[in-house]
């Protein structure tokens, strides 16, 4: 056998004359003789022999790939050509593997053609006469001549013939590609070949596929994202089948595998004023084998901190998918929860149902309706409310990771008109959440982001509102620094209570550095008034610090340290630990 420092010592070696740096590059990249060298294991003298046997074709590919196809490949292993060794001989020791590449003349395109075209299907620029023939160009045009007939509904559309000819004394090259586009086919029924535990019919009600429609690809596919929303299955696959049907059918054949039907999980958050908050949830995929969705929450908060008492909340909600349309959701849902906050203790229950829709993939919609009661204690004294809302909401989200963003955008507005119940006030409650991302740098290593939330009630007075449905700020969620839910309305006299209007923005710049740790600087700002709008009758506050992200693979671990900027707690500092970043 041939030790590993022997084999070490074969000299490899890649030369191009005369070719542009980018081509040696690629033809280095490509090789397997080269790569052999990277290896931590030492490769036997047949693994190199094969590999250099190997590389002829792997060399040639990437001379087509740059419209070179007059080019020669040589390749020498001790003085011998690879490809005149016999490959079963038996070697003991390889001193020298030498590669020679001449690339030869570029090629143009004296004809490049594909027909026939589906109207208004664009080949790539690139396929034009004059144009360089990289053949990348000849399969890209192919593919999109019949990517546009199966768009026009012709799914079964194929390459008939493709005729490739290359004039190496003007070194020009003809491409003439034929299609055949077949007929034009309607959505025919959707099989599902194997059953789990989600019942066939609702997987057919879920995925949506327009029967008797003109197929299109898109449609196969967005009924796959549906399906793959549910959260219900593990992997989802529709494939278009063999044969075409009675009328010019094409029917569906949907793979599915289910996901585990239950799940738990925890979380906690930990700041240094607000304390410990301890989270879990209980959640079925597949409540009644129609893909519905039942999840349970309970959350306890304010543990060892100095923000009030204790706060608990339980929460439920089923989802039901495809209920009046395919992309139409029911849900029902009920809460119970105290919050001892510094200004407020409040005890609540609601309960409701609602509508939600998919508009596309970025935008989504949610109406509601809902009965809330609460029992409130504050500055004000002792008080009992009811209200039936009527809350509506809507989400556009472009965010490229909603884990941790570096481009795109989230803005999320909730509308919450409010019906007041023996003796309570009615009005309307208007919140929204807009976020920005900017990646810059290479690898977009720095991220700009900014966050901007604006809220108002109108046609109650604060007093007439449940605390919770008023505005604070101060803490992890506004103005970090600030001590949680420090900024309110001043009733004098010591009292205070939340504000009808609200405004906060918030600033940060992100970079990563090494080893999954990025470093951020932060600014946030805050407003509460005791209006629905203006900023006269209201107070503003501010803080900064710096933070670090470790990102996990799931998601980033944040530690954010901030201090207050503008009133007497200025210079105390507060730490915040959670999952995922601020916004």
């Amino acid at each position: 056998m041939l030790s590993a420092q022997a084999v070490r010592a074969t000299e490899l070696t890649l030369q191009a004359p005369g070719a542009p740096e980018k081509l040696t590059e690629q033809l280095t990249a490509a090789s397997l003789v080269l790569a052999a060298a990277r290896r931590d294991d030492a490769p036997t003298p047949q693994d190199l022999l094969a590999a250099a046997r190997a590389d002829y074709a792997r060399m040639v590919g990437v001379l087509y790939g740059a419209g070179l196809y007059g080019g020669d490949v040589k390749i020498s292993v001790d003085g011998r050509e690879a490809a005149e060794i016999d490959p079963l001989s038996r070697i003991d020791r390889i001193e020298r593997i030498t590669i020679t590449v001449l690339a030869g003349p570029k090629f143009t395109f004296s004809q490049a053609s594909v027909t026939p075209l589906a109207p208004g299907t664009a080949l790539p620029e690139g396929f034009a006469v004059g144009k360089t023939a990289e053949v990348g160009m000849i399969e890209a045009a192919t593919t999109a001549g019949i990517n546009g007939w199966r768009e026009a509904g012709h799914a079964k559309a194929d390459l008939e013939s493709q005729t490739i000819y290359a004039n190496h004394d003007i070194a020009m090259l003809a491409a003439d590609i034929r299609l055949r586009p077949g007929p034009r086919l309607r959505f025919g029924d959707l099989l599902v070949t194997e059953t789990g535990r989600v019942r066939p019919d609702r997987i057919r009600e879920i995925a949506g596929l327009p029967t008797g429609e003109v197929y299109t690809p898109e449609e196969v596919r967005e009924a796959a994202d549906r399906l793959r929303r549910t959260g219900a299955f593990r992997s989802v696959a529709l494939q278009e089948a063999e044969e075409i049907g009675p009328g010019n059918t094409l029917d569906i054949e949907a793979q599915v595998a289910d996901e585990r039907p239950r799940r738990i999980g925890v979380g906690a958050e930990l700041s240094s004023l607000e304390g410990i908050t301890l989270s879990g949830f209980w959640l079925h995929r597949n409540l009644f084998g129609g893909a519905e969705r039942f999840r349970v929450e309970a959350e306890l908060g304010g543990i060892g901190g100095e923000s009030g008492g204790m706060d608990y909340s339980l929460s439920a909600r089923l989802d039901r998918p495809a209920t009046f349309t395919r992309d139409t959701g029911l849900f029902l849902g009920f809460s119970l929860a105290e919050q001892d906050e510094p200004d407020y203790r409040e005890r609540s229950a609601q309960i409701g149902a609602g509508l939600t829709h998919l508009f596309s993939d970025e935008l989504s919609g949610e109406a509601a309706i809902g009965y809330r009661y609460s029992e409130v204690d504050d500055d004000l004294g002792s008080r009992t409310l009811e209200h039936v809302l009527f809350p509506l909401r809507a989400t556009w989200d472009t965010r490229d990771d909603p884990l941790n963003a570096k481009d795109g955008a989230f803005v999320d507005v909730h509308v919450t008109p409010f019906a007041g119940v023996n003796g309570s006030a009615s009005g309307t409650r208007l919140y929204t959440d807009a976020r920005g991302f900017l990646g810059f740098g290479e690898n977009d290593r720095f991220v700009l982001a900014g966050r901007a939330q604006i809220g108002s009630v109108s046609g109650a007075a604060a007093t007439e509102v449940p605390p919770a449905m008023l505005f604070y700020s101060g803490g992890a969620g506004t103005v970090r620094g600030q001590p949680y839910q420090s900024l309110s309305v001043d009733l004098g006299a010591g009292r205070s209570i939340g504000g009808r209007s609200f405004l906060a923005l918030s600033g940060e710049l992100r970079a990563e550095m090494r080893y999954g740790v990025s470093l951020v600087g932060f600014y946030d700002l805050g407003f509460v008034g005791a209006d629905s709008w203006g900023s006269e009758n209201g107070d503003w506050h501010s803080g900064a610090g710096l933070g670090l992200r470790y990102d996990t693979g799931i998601g980033p671990i944040r530690l954010d340290v901030a201090t207050a900027l503008d009133n007497k707690d200025s210079g105390g500092i507060e730490v915040y630990i959670g999952i995922g970043q601020a916004f």
